[in-house]
């Protein structure tokens, strides 16, 4: 049943697509009965870039092409709740949609750390893309969200990279370091000799800024800046630990609810938007990162190679463990290990 919905998605979007170029706003029975608006808990907190580039630009475009019909009410991390709370947040429909990384799901579906992306393994922003769409890794996640109640978009692909208080030149350096991370990356930086913990959003720049954690990852140039992490952190490194997704999730019993132009409207502009964002997202990345080395100070370092080679033991062990967990995981596996074979990469 999952299958057929996704294929029936894909259908619905290419049409949709079409009919949207020639006429941003949509015109039907969902429209004529009056509005909708849905309340949206974000896992981001109102000072993250994204919560005004990715949902207030969703938010607005969605409002404009559905003629005002269809608005969206935004809420900033922890204001209904916050990171691995927002899913039971949306599965029981108290907020019919949200936003999150797929690490805050890993015991719901086999395939989330594929989606989240697999820290040491792609090395450009259309990779994950390709992985995501095309490869189907976002439909394999689908095939255990949707019986449980949950719908999960991609919204964009970016790049993860640490930034820190503190200088790492030697393996010795990053020993013990203590890093705010989620996920898979838990396991990447622990392995490579670190302290990782999760700390959510709301909490992060205190917790930088009294010491409870030396460096933290909130995605690349962009989170650093707008989290204000530099001020703290002054220490920015390349290469990027990996290419992460973020996702928009929708109570599927609410989407199902809405009339199908709305349903089509929303779905057919996070499509869309996946692809634009992250586009625009790495073109903003270098703006970013060129401001903090003016505007803050920021050194843009690189990890030392014992420290890398530290990594990449430790990326080929988690795809090993994340293959391991069933059928699902096993074709995700596939898909990722043959994309990157593909490139040269194994």
């Amino acid at each position: 049943m999952t299958k057929s919905n996704n294929v029936n998605r894909r259908a619905l979007l290419r049409g949709a697509g079409v009919a949207a170029l020639a006429a941003p706003a949509l015109v039907g029975k969902g429209i004529a009965q009056g509005k909708v608006t849905w309340r949206v808990q974000s896992h981001w907190p109102k000072a993250s870039g994204s919560f005004d580039d990715s949902l207030g630009v969703l938010a607005t475009e969605l409002e404009a092409r559905t003629e005002g019909a269809f608005k969206l009410e935004l809420f900033g991390a922890g204001e209904f709740a916050k990171g691995p709370d927002i899913y039971n947040l949306i599965r029981k429909g108290v907020v019919p949609m949200g936003t999150i990384s797929p690490s805050y799901i890993l015991d719901k579906a086999q395939a989330a750390s594929f989606l989240m992306g697999i820290p040491g393994t792609f090395r450009e922003n259309w990779e994950p893309q390709h992985a995501a769409k095309n490869l189907g890794i976002e439909d394999m996640v689908n095939e255990e969200l949707i019986p449980d109640g949950v719908r999960m978009m991609s919204e964009k692909a970016y790049p993860t990279e640490l930034v820190t208080s503190k200088k790492i030149e030697t393996a010795e350096d990053f020993a013990g370091i203590k890093l705010r991370s989620s996920g898979t990356l838990l396991d990447y930086l622990a392995a490579a000799g670190a302290a990782p913990q999760y700390i959510p959003g709301s909490e992060l720049y205190q917790s930088l800024s009294s010491g409870v954690v030396d460096g933290a990852h909130w995605g690349a140039a962009i989170g650093a800046k707008s989290m204000s992490l530099w001020e703290v952190c002054k220490y920015h490194y390349k290469p990027a630990l990996g290419f992460t997704i973020d996702a928009f999730i929708v109570n599927e019993d609410q989407l199902q609810g809405l009339d199908d132009d709305l349903k089509t409207a929303i779905l057919d502009l996070m499509e869309i938007r996946f692809f634009r964002r992250s586009a625009e997202y790495m073109h903003k990345e270098a703006i970013a990162l060129t401001a903090g080395v003016n505007e803050n100070g920021v050194e843009v370092m690189q990890f030392p190679q014992e420290v890398l080679d530290m990594f990449a033991s430790a990326s080929t062990n988690i795809l090993e463990e994340e293959k391991a967990k069933g059928e699902i995981a096993a074709r995700a596996h596939a898909a990722y290990t043959g994309l990157m074979s593909d490139l040269g990469y194994v």
